[in-house]
């Protein structure tokens, strides 16, 4: 397993991260599983003993259980100098103060969280959503308040847009507030669109990149395919709808071009999808969930799987986004005087 540096921090993690949302059961969650304390603390083994020493999940995650089931499973205790990342954000009750970024209702999800998980400290915090009716002031103050109390160590966001991320950290800059270290984002073969906007962000800032759903909810683990039935037992069984598919012929493509390599090299196709996001340069980690021994073995060996600049090639090519503006004008007009960020986005473009 290789541990990379989170952006400007001093702080290594696996590049492969286990998710928890499949803890619990309740409510929305169910459609991705329903695992109980035995079942996750076996499969938190097999992660930690393959050298993951990052475990990600939120405080709605099953309406808290998913937290609590963590918890339970690390017994008070950190094993093997496991971290321990959560967010906050979204709904946690039917009050007017129990969802949002306000100081009052990060303050007290972090507390609960830290009850919940039977630890007295976040190793990375993380805003779950963007909050546009919080001042930016008052959560980043928030964030700093408590990381000076030692309930956090560090902080990061999940599913902001450019303008929003580059808002809060000339927020935190200005009023030297604690800054984000890490976002969490969805990044996949199938959807690219963090190309155009968060991975230069976080090459030109120094953000570490954790990936959510790296998998797209298993579209790109191989067992669907083109013209064949949704197999039984999966998220797209079960109702789950992320990520949206736009292009129903273009994911075929890609699943094909997954599989042709895959069996050229003996592993799985999912195997590949995340190897793919494992060198890209500007990701750290990837999040992997499940609900098996078998699928955490599969996806944890493509920390070890390379692949070659051909086979990232043939993968770049058939999931290629389209240069929106003002991109295709940037390309045409500003090619002499492009960025190192600039790059994770002109870079596949500019070798077609």
């Amino acid at each position: 397993m290789e541990y990379r540096l989170l952006g400007r921090s001093g702080l290594k993690i696996s590049t492969v991260t286990m998710g928890t949302m499949t803890f619990g059961g309740k409510g929305w969650a169910k459609m991705v599983g329903d695992l109980g304390v035995a079942e996750a603390r076996r499969l938190v083994d097999i992660c930690l003993d393959a050298g993951v020493n990052l475990i990600d999940t939120a405080d709605v995650y099953s309406a808290g259980i998913s937290e609590e089931i963590l918890g339970d499973v690390l017994g008070g205790k950190r094993k093997n100098g496991v971290l321990i990342a959560t967010k906050a954000r979204f709904p946690m009750g039917d009050g007017p103060n129990d969802a949002g970024s306000s100081r009052q209702h990060l303050i007290a999800a972090c507390e609960a969280s830290l009850r919940r998980m039977k630890t007295d400290v976040i190793d990375l915090y993380q805003l779950h959503e963007w909050d546009g009716q919080t001042p930016l002031e008052e959560t980043m103050e928030a964030l700093d308040t408590l990381v000076r109390q030692g309930k956090v160590r560090y902080v990061g966001c999940s599913n902001f847009s450019g303008w929003h991320i580059m808002k809060a950290l000339g927020v935190s800059e200005r009023e030297r507030r604690q800054r984000f270290v890490s976002q969490q984002i969805h990044y996949t073969l199938e959807a690219r669109d963090a190309e155009y906007e968060l991975l230069p962000i976080s090459v030109d800032q120094g953000l570490g990149v954790l990936v959510w759903s790296p998998l797209a909810g298993g579209l790109l683990s191989g067992k669907h395919r083109r013209n064949q039935q949704t197999p039984e037992g999966t998220r797209q069984f079960a109702g789950w709808d992320e990520p949206p598919i736009r292009d129903e012929n273009r994911l075929w493509n890609i699943v094909e071009t997954l599989v042709s390599i895959a069996e050229s090299r003996g592993v799985s196709a999912a195997q590949v999808a995340l190897a793919w996001l494992i060198g890209h340069r500007a990701v750290t980690s990837v999040i992997v969930g499940g609900r098996t021994d078998a699928q955490f073995k599969d996806n944890l060996a493509a920390a070890e799987l390379k692949l070659t600049e051909e086979e990232r090639k043939r993968l770049d090519d058939v999931s290629l986004p389209p240069l929106i503006y003002p991109y295709w004008h940037q390309l045409n007009t500003a090619s002499d005087r492009l960025s190192e960020a600039d790059m994770e986005l002109f870079a596949p473009h500019r070798q077609k």
